[in-house]
Formats: C-alpha cells, sequence, structure tokens
C-alpha cells in the first residue's frame, strides 16, 4: 500500500516555485505577482512607520512634559489674609514641602514662585512667565539643565536668571547679557502702584524640547523672586517630582494629605490627559484605516491565484489524474499567495525599520527638498519628527499582514483544489 506523502511535501513546494518564476507566456502571473508584492511591502512600510511616529511624537511629548514640569502640583485653595484680601499662597511652604517629600515615591518637593511679566531688550519686548525656585532644586529639572542643550554657568544662577531659548531668540540676548523684567504688580505709592522694573543678567539658556516651554519660560532665584514678585515669606505652589510618572494618580491623594488643610493637587495627566486621550484615539483610528490599507494590498493576491488557477487549469487535470490529492493541489497554490505574503511583509518590515532608525537624515532631506519650512515647531509644539520603533508594533504589523496573506489565499487555493480534472482536461 503506497504511503501518503507528509503535507507540504518537497515535490508542493517545487511544483509552487515552477508556478512563480513562470513567465506569463508560460501561464504564469509574474506581473500580478510582482505588483503584489509591491502593494504588501508599501502596505507594511507606511504601518510600520505610522505606528513608528506615532509612539515617537507621544514619547517626546511626555518626555517634555515631565522633564521640564513638575508632575504633580500642590496649590493652595483660596482664602483671605490678616488684611481681608483673596491670596492663594504658603506662608509655611517649607514644612509643606518636607511633608510632601516624605511619601513614599515622591523624589522632590520644591517651593515655587510664579508670575507674569514683560521682557525687554535690545528694542524688543516678550511676553514671560517667570518661576522662582531655588538653585538646588533647578538641578531636578532634567530638561532644564541638560548641558547638551542648554549653554552658559548654572553655577551663576544665583546671580541672575535662566532664560528659554526661544525668549533670548525674541529678544536676541545670549549668555552675559542683560534684560529688564517689568511687573505691573509692582511698589505701591501713593499714587497708586507703579511697575517694577529690574535688569537681570541672563546665565544660562536652556532648550527643553518644547516650543511653548522654550518660547515663554525663565527660571529666577527664589529668594529673589519673592522680593520681585511681593511674595515676601510665601510661595504659590509646591513643584513635586515622583519616580513613577505614569503611576501619579495614586499617589495623589497621598500627597495632597501630607500637604496639610488648605492644599489640592493637579497632576501632569490631569494637565495633559485630554490630548494624550486625543492621540490615543486617532492612533486607533490610523491603525484601523492603514489595516483597511493593508487587506486592499494583500486582495491582489486572489486576483493573481484567481488567474494562475485559471491559466494552470490543464496541469491541475493533469496533476489530479497522476495522483494528487485535492489537499496536495490546495497546498500548491497556498504556498504561491503565502510566498508573496511574506516576501511583502519582510521587505515592508526591513523599510520600516529602516524609515524609523534613519528618520532624521530623511526628514533634513525632505525638508532641503521642498526649501525648508516643512515642520513648524510653534504649530506642533516639538523641533522635529520623532520616531520610536517598538518591537510590540512591528509585531503588531507582521501578525496582521500575514494574517490577511494566509487567509485571503486559503479561497482561491480551494477553488483550484476543488476543480474536477474531467472538466479541465475536455477540451485539451
Amino acid at each position: 500500500m503506497a504511503r501518503t506523502p507528509p503535507p507540504f511535501a518537497p515535490f508542493e513546494w517545487m511544483i509552487a516555485w515552477r508556478y512563480l518564476r513562470a513567465r506569463r507566456a508560460e501561464g504564469g502571473v509574474s506581473v500580478m505577482t510582482w505588483i503584489s508584492l509591491i502593494g504588501i511591502t508599501l502596505a507594511v512600510f507606511a504601518l510600520i512607520a505610522t505606528l513608528a511616529v506615532r509612539s515617537g511624537f507621544r514619547a517626546e511629548f511626555v518626555d517634555t512634559i515631565l522633564g521640564s514640569n513638575a508632575h504633580v502640583t500642590v496649590y493652595a485653595a483660596a482664602r483671605e489674609d490678616e488684611f481681608g484680601r483673596t491670596v492663594r499662597t504658603f506662608p509655611d511652604y517649607a514644612e509643606r514641602a518636607d511633608a510632601v517629600a516624605e511619601v513614599p515615591g515622591v523624589t522632590r518637593a520644591a517651593p515655587l514662585v510664579k508670575g507674569q511679566v514683560m521682557g525687554n531688550a535690545n528694542g524688543r519686548n516678550a511676553g514671560i512667565e517667570v518661576f522662582g525656585i531655588s538653585a538646588d532644586d533647578l538641578q531636578g529639572i532634567r530638561r532644564i539643565v541638560d548641558p547638551e542643550t542648554g549653554r552658559g554657568d548654572l553655577a551663576r544662577f544665583g546671580e541672575g536668571i535662566a532664560l528659554g531659548s526661544g525668549v533670548a531668540r525674541e529678544l536676541g540676548v545670549d549668555v552675559g547679557d542683560e534684560i529688564k523684567l517689568i511687573s505691573p504688580d509692582g511698589v505701591k505709592t501713593a499714587f497708586g502702584v507703579s511697575p517694577r522694573v529690574k535688569a537681570y543678567e541672563v546665565t544660562w539658556i536652556f532648550t527643553a524640547g518644547r516650543y511653548d516651554i522654550d518660547r515663554t519660560r525663565a527660571y529666577m532665584p527664589f529668594e529673589e523672586a519673592q522680593l520681585y514678585f511681593n511674595r515676601e515669606g510665601v510661595a504659590d505652589e509646591l513643584e513635586v517630582m515622583v519616580e513613577d510618572p505614569e503611576q501619579v494618580d495614586g499617589m495623589a491623594t497621598a500627597i495632597q494629605q501630607a500637604a496639610g488643610q488648605g492644599a489640592l493637587v493637579w497632576t501632569w495627566q490631569d494637565a495633559s490627559g485630554g490630548f494624550l486621550r486625543a492621540l490615543e484615539v486617532e492612533d486607533n483610528v490610523m491603525f484601523v484605516i492603514l489595516s483597511v490599507l493593508v487587506l486592499i494590498a494583500t486582495m491582489n493576491i486572489v486576483s493573481g491565484l484567481i488567474m494562475l488557477v485559471k491559466n494552470k487549469g490543464r496541469d491541475i487535470g493533469i496533476l489530479r489524474t497522476m495522483g494528487l490529492t485535492e489537499g496536495s493541489v490546495l497546498r500548491v497554490f497556498f504556498i504561491c499567495g503565502v510566498f508573496t505574503g511574506v516576501i511583502g511583509t519582510i521587505m515592508g518590515v526591513l523599510l520600516g525599520c529602516l524609515f524609523a532608525i534613519y528618520i532624521d537624515p530623511i526628514f533634513s532631506f525632505v525638508n532641503y527638498v521642498a526649501g525648508g519650512g516643512v515642520w513648524d515647531p510653534a504649530v506642533r509644539g516639538i523641533y522635529a519628527l520623532p520616531a520610536k520603533l517598538q518591537w510590540g508594533d512591528v509585531f503588531s504589523a507582521m501578525a496582521l499582514s500575514l494574517g490577511l496573506s494566509f487567509i485571503v489565499t486559503i479561497f482561491p487555493a480551494r477553488r483550484a483544489a476543488r476543480m474536477n480534472p474531467v472538466e479541465a482536461l475536455r477540451y485539451e
């Protein structure tokens, strides 16, 4: 009794390979095969590139938030001072900061004085948001004190101010220059409140990576900010940094309790959660749209296989009369379709990974060809198009492409397997 060959036997691969490389004149469909291959390659490339840019944009956006802003802001509820004025300050800020710093998971709690002023230099004006902070606490703000992106001497922070690169560019100043800060809430006189004007030396210029931060922010020594903004003996809020910013919501209650009565908290996720949720919705929509693109590309495999089955009808009839089973014929044409999907997927993955790895020179070339101005940081908030290659995204793209390729290939392969050999050879 003859032994039945195992599935995907060598002869099945041999027949499938002959069909794939056959010329059109020999009954092959090489043109359709190439079209399918290119389509799947481009679709997988587009999917991986989009997922990489999506991940990179979110990672860059979150990193600039966490690297230059408080993870948790503790601010005071409105109260009346001894003169009956409504204030929102902490007179016992040092004790509250020490208590918050004792909360497990908190790495730093720093008192801040904040105010908005107008900066003036070289006949130019710019609105500036000033953060009064101690020199030691400033060292804990990673994006602000990064020596690779900043310039100047941080050791001299107590002698002047730290200025965002966007503000410095707007005012035309550099390290060592002086700028005037003008506050409308200045000295109280018999004739009313006169604006406060004071000149400061720029000792440090930072680039946080976010256009809106670099364009509006400056840091001033804490004691000097208390004097300049009439906050003697008080702080406006506490800036709290934690070990795991992604879990900050679970720590908010403990931080509020440690801060004491009259303290309110505002996390970075409260401030930016709407934008991040919008990004997540957009990401899901883009994945669905590009998945449809991959499906359309894999449908070309169906067209190619249907044409191949039609052209190879006589061969199918002969193979069936020679003893090939329906299963063997199905596997031959299944191999033909899957081969295109696998090669196209591999090529698409390679192109997508190369795009994510070399996105900076590619973007620079596109910007050069377009004459510049392709990326406007004033609109997009960050200075360049980021990309972050994550293996989970690559695996998702591969699984989607291969899964669709396998599924769509089954239907024309079954049609070939069920072909009646008598009908296939009737007119031969």
